[in-house]
């Protein structure tokens, strides 16, 4: 049996509820995901099995422990949801209990594939302050009817049976409920931020992989195809130049166009709204759809991020600041996005909107000055003339090409252009009782952090930062990334910013002996 800390595993009887099971149409999807998911090892047995003249069979063996694989998983599954608790059982050979109780359901998330929206499916994953930092990403059932799914979603945030808005029709709504508010829906203008998130280098690695594997295991010459083979022969009797620069630009183009087409996909028909109980409801996907809502009494506050190349063409995105919803694997399946990459101007305007119009979410922050200022060149600039130096010296002495130490010199102005970037990205501020702060410049973040929100502090310095006078204050949060910093700034100024935000949390600190 598996249970979160916090359960109490005696204050519900199961009597209370029955136990409910999956949607019997999952054991039409099911088989074919395991299929797809196998589909690797599938390959590789028939390719066995074709040198002992048994690949069909060995084949359909494969397929055939698949489609088992996801009968099993129907038949072994079943949940329930008590006055107090959500309780899960899986598993036949190794039988497991999952409990988790109502009062710590931070988020649910309701997603389905292409197969899943044609059966009118839905996977439903709960999000808790704990199981969402288990490998196992929280207590999931998959799939139940679209409609059960909406209702379980509406039962455990808000300990209710109701019907939800946002994915029901109108006619479903219980008479004279409040409507939702629409905060931000997606706009066809926003696709000209698709080529800048890079979204599609993942996808023409994964296709040249896949493609490059399965030819390789086929024997085949990849460089005597007949269209590869015109392409090689062109290249070769062109300048090196040239070569790299037909090479860059159609990667450019294919990445761009596969970007394009990755952004419509993840984030079409997005739309952000505020539902009349509390919740901010997220539903986006063209193919296939994922719906989260989220608390707003869990929720801390928002962080807007930019990227360098979205930045270079005024993009940014908005994540939310959450309990239960982690950075780092969370945040970057998108469990914590509130808007996807879109003009800057309307992230800060639903990042404002979305903390009841809080002027901490477009106030301006305070410059760290020139200790800071001097910090960011000198971390910038000197492994920069390292390298430079390096490189100069291998090439004086024939261990490296002579032209080399020519493109090593770029780097130094490159460095000094860093620098500047980092420091104007440098600030902090508090207003109306929330902290403010912004670093980076590969990805610029702006964080906006309540004090509520906030469940200690840590003063860090190094042995440069102590002989600058400068300290690292980082806020530590129970959602989202879990640790806000402000790089660089001056030790009183530090111990003024916790002391301010949290009252009394370091007077025992600050205080001499008595």
């Amino acid at each position: 049996m598996t249970a979160t800390p916090e359960t109490d595993l005696g204050t519900a009887p199961e009597a209370a509820e029955h136990w409910r099971r999956l949607s019997p149409r999952m054991l039409i999807v099911h088989p074919l995901q395991e299929v797809m998911r196998l589909a690797p090892v599938l390959v590789g047995v028939i390719i066995a099995g074709s040198r002992s003249g048994r690949s069909e069979l060995w084949g359909l063996i494969g397929v055939a422990i698949a489609v088992l694989l996801g009968v099993g998983r129907w038949a072994t599954t079943s949940y329930q949801v008590t006055p107090h608790q959500v309780q899960v059982r899986q598993g036949l050979l190794r039988r497991r209990v999952l409990v988790v109780a109502l009062d710590r359901v931070r988020t649910v998330d309701l997603s389905a594939n292409v197969f899943q929206r044609v059966l009118r499916l839905s996977r439903v994953t709960v999000g808790t302050g704990h199981t969402d930092r288990n490998k196992d990403g929280g207590l999931r059932l998959d799939a139940l009817d679209a409609s059960d799914a909406a209702r379980l979603r509406d039962e455990l945030l808000h300990r209710r049976h109701a019907t939800p808005t946002g994915d029901e029709p109108a006619a479903a709504r219980p008479a004279g409920a409040a409507e939702s508010v629409t905060i931000a829906e997606i706009r066809p203008s926003w696709l000209r931020f698709g080529p800048f998130t890079l979204s599609g280098l993942v996808g023409v690695g994964a296709v040249l992989g896949v493609i490059w594997n399965q030819l390789r295991q086929a024997d085949v010459d990849i460089a005597s195809l007949g269209l590869l083979r015109t392409v090689r022969d062109d290249l070769e009797n062109a300048p090196l130049w040239l070569d790299v620069t037909v090479v860059a630009v159609g990667i450019v183009l294919v990445v761009a166009v596969l970007s394009t087409i990755m952004y419509a996909i993840t984030y079409g028909r997005y739309r952000l709204t505020r539902e009349p109980h509390g919740t901010l409801h997220v539903v986006r996907g063209l193919l296939a759809i994922r719906s989260t809502t989220i608390e707003e009494r869990r929720l801390h506050g928002v962080e807007l991020r930019e990227p360098l190349l979205l930045r270079a063409v005024g993009g940014a995105r908005c994540d939310a600041v959450t309990t239960g919803i982690h950075g780092g694997r969370g945040s970057d399946r998108g469990g914590a996005l509130l808007l996807p990459p879109a003009p800057r101007a309307e992230a800060y305007r639903v990042a404002a909107d979305v903390l009841h119009g809080t002027p901490a979410a477009t106030a301006d922050l305070v410059p760290h000055g020139a200790r800071a200022r001097q910090r960011r060149f000198t971390r910038a600039l000197i492994p920069a003339l390292v390298l430079t130096g390096a490189v100069v010296v291998l090439a004086r002495l024939s261990v490296l090409p002579d032209w080399t130490w020519h493109p090593a010199l770029a780097l130094l102005p490159v460095a000094a252009l860093l620098a500047v970037d980092r420091y104007r990205s440098l600030g902090h501020a508090v207003v109306d009782g929330r902290l403010v702060t912004r670093q980076g410049s590969v990805e610029r973040r702006r964080a906006t952090v309540a004090a509520d929100g906030i469940i200690g502090w840590n003063i860090s310095q190094s042995f440069f930062q102590r002989r600058a006078g400068l300290a690292t204050l980082t806020a530590t949060t129970a959602g989202g990334r879990q640790a806000y910093d402000v790089l660089d700034v001056d030790e009183e100024e530090a111990t003024r910013l916790a002391d301010g935000l949290t009252p009394g949390l370091l007077t025992p600190f600050l205080e001499g002996p008595a």
